[in-house]
């Protein structure tokens, strides 16, 4: 069983990566594509529970006493399951939305699901780098698909150069750790030396915080929703977004160890959690609000990975991902239907699609914490640690989780109310023929709402508990009724509000407070000024420099040119004149006649007594 486990956990990224290479790069396989996908995916399926239950683990040497290793533990087996369960319903419904490049649309998502697979079992600092290449790179094709639309390149651009500047902290963080002598093993991080664990600290948590679009880099997400609807809800439930929430529940001792990092990490989460679930109120369009929406969850992770619940993080990351890949593919199926995301345009579509409506309902009430769906139980898990090591943190958790009520109760009112009478909306009956949204868009939205209402019992008892002992925190639930009494009151209090009075939108929050207009500012217009100043100094400078070193270099050539041809080729031909001479001069007394010899050796004789006597 051990070996078969091993084969399954190699299988689990082996074959979703082989599948999906063959799938991107061949061009003859446009109707096999969609089986082909669906096949392999369900196949993670049985291998994600099989590695889930047996928890194998496998290395193979990579460098000196660092292995290329994966692992499956607690943690990992309780992610591992909802990644592969969320990539097969989101490529069923990608299968009726996705009609054009589909080998090379279901090629990148399988290896984009691969790579996500891979950063939850990785083991070691290379492997987890390995595997947030490939999901960087994989992101930037996806939220570009439709490449010959210059917007969507720019914003898939944009996010992989956001991300990827965070996770310059990923590669600082593996140096640290060589040099800290503990190794490069995730869980011996936090035995590295004191003046090295720091760095290692900061830099996964600038690559995590990054990853997860927390602030300052939140406003990659936004840009993100370029790409198709089944990429963001994958994006945005079970990978990318997510592997940065769950790298930080991963490394959780890591932070503790330092004494700073945890508090970092929490009020970085917080703040995101309140400031973002802002941005999501003020937004007008349904993918941005949902896009606003996971920054603002995620900071919840955030927020218990800092607090040292990880029982509670990984339970609200399970129970998110459910909710959102749910939302996102409703909002995917509208958009096959009305060719529009504008909330304004989607008043009423619940009465159009009744199956896709409820269930989007589903996860909106889960999404605004309404008991007892799912979000509720995990959220006030997280809080109620966060309380205990901060009230004021506290306080900004229950004010976040207002704001969720706010934003999706916005959402609910705009998909139930009928639009004003007279008004000929994307929903009109004349303009709008029922059936434009397919079976296979449908069906996983079912599953899905399932998952969003009843993943909170992962917090909840007997089921808490279980998760508890899994992540290696027995007891780690508390949560008094009291404690979940609160945000139940406080998320029913709000969403009610909203049904009665739309919610306000902060016009500051409307472009994601404005952050990437200031990176603009501040880092990118500079930058790009500062290329500019160069090229001119290249050209102008450097360039005319090299021209005239190359100039005088001809000039100079020519000369020597000149003066060889006069010069040295003279010189050269009247030594060789001189020596000619000399040579017939030589041959003349070499006639063969034995006098002359003779008498030269007379003549060379009387010359050297000659020589004696005039020196002597």
């Amino acid at each position: 069983m051990s070996h078969l486990a091993q084969a399954a956990l190699w299988s689990l990224v082996a074959l979703p990566t082989a599948a999906g290479t063959l799938l991107a790069t061949t061009r003859r396989a446009e109707r096999a594509a969609a089986p082909v996908s669906l096949t392999v995916a369900a196949a993670s399926v049985v291998l994600a529970v099989v590695v889930a239950v047996a928890r194998p683990a496998v290395a193979v040497p990579f460098m000196a006493g660092v292995d290329f290793a994966l692992t499956v533990d607690g943690l990992t087996a309780l992610l591992v399951p909802m990644l592969a369960v969320v990539t097969l319903l989101v490529l069923a419904a990608a299968a009726g939305e996705i009609r054009r490049s589909q080998a090379r649309f279901h090629g990148l998502m399988l290896l984009f699901a691969a790579s996500a697979a891979l950063t939850v079992t990785a083991a070691t600092l290379p492997t987890l780098l390995f595997a947030w290449e490939i999901m960087g790179a994989a992101s930037y094709a996806l939220i570009g698909f439709w490449w010959r639309d210059e917007d969507r390149v720019s914003a898939g651009l944009t996010a992989f150069v956001t991300t990827r500047s965070a996770d310059v902290g990923l590669y600082v963080a593996a140096g640290a750790a060589l040099a800290g002598g503990a190794g490069m093993a995730l869980a011996d991080l936090p035995h590295s030396s004191p003046g090295w664990r720091h760095v290692i600290a900061a830099g996964i948590l600038a690559a995590a915080l990054g990853k997860a679009a927390q602030l300052p880099l939140s406003f990659w997400l936004s840009r993100a929703m370029a790409g198709p609807s089944p990429v963001s809800a994958l994006l945005h439930s079970a990978a990318m977004v997510a592997m940065g929430g769950y790298l930080l529940l991963r490394v959780q001792p890591l932070l503790a160890a330092t004494g700073w990092a945890a508090p970092v990490t929490m009020w970085a989460g917080g703040l995101t959690a309140l400031l973002l679930g802002a941005v999501a109120v003020a937004q007008r369009d349904i993918k941005q609000l949902l896009a606003a929406s996971t920054a603002a969850q995620l900071g919840f992770v955030v927020m218990a990975a800092g607090a040292g619940t990880v029982a509670g993080g990984a339970a609200h990351l399970i129970a998110h991902a459910a909710t959102k890949a749910l939302l996102f593919l409703a909002a995917g199926a509208w958009l096959t239907a009305l060719g529009t995301t504008k909330l304004a345009d989607l008043r009423g579509v619940v009465g159009r699609w009744r199956l896709v409506g409820w269930s989007a309902t589903a996860g909106a009430l889960a999404l605004a914490g309404i008991a007892p769906l799912s979000l509720w139980a995990t959220k006030d898990a997280v809080l109620a640690q966060v309380r205990e090591q901060s009230p004021w943190l506290y306080g900004v958790g229950l004010a976040a989780s207002a704001l969720s009520a706010a934003y999706a109760g916005k959402l609910l009112v705009v998909i139930w109310r009928r639009p004003p009478a007279g008004r000929r909306g994307a929903v009109d009956r004349d303009q709008v023929e029922v059936g434009q949204v397919s079976g296979l868009q449908q069906a996983p939205l079912v599953i899905l709402a399932v998952g969003a209402a009843y993943a909170g019992l992962l917090a909840l008892p007997p089921l808490g508990a279980m998760v508890a002992r899994a992540v290696g925190q027995p007891g780690a639930f508390h949560v008094s009724p009291v404690e979940l009494a609160v945000p139940a009151v406080l998320a029913l209090a709000v969403l009610l509000l909203v049904v009665r009075r739309p919610a306000p939108e902060p016009r500051w929050a409307l472009r994601w407070l404005g952050i990437e207009a200031a990176i603009g500012v501040l880092i990118v217009r500079p930058t790009l000024r500062c290329a500019a100043a160069l090229a001119r100094f290249d050209d102008q400078i450097l360039d005319r420099g090299v021209e005239s070193v190359s100039a005088g270099a001809l000039r100079l050539a020519a000369r020597a040119g000149r003066a060889d041809d006069r010069w040295l080729d003279r010189a050269v031909e009247r030594a060789a004149a001189g020596t000619r001479r000399l040579g017939q001069l030589a041959r003349r007394p070499q006639t063969g006649q034995l006098h002359q010899y003779y008498l030269q050796a007379v003549v060379a004789l009387l010359v050297a007594v000659v020589v004696l006597v005039v020196w002597g």
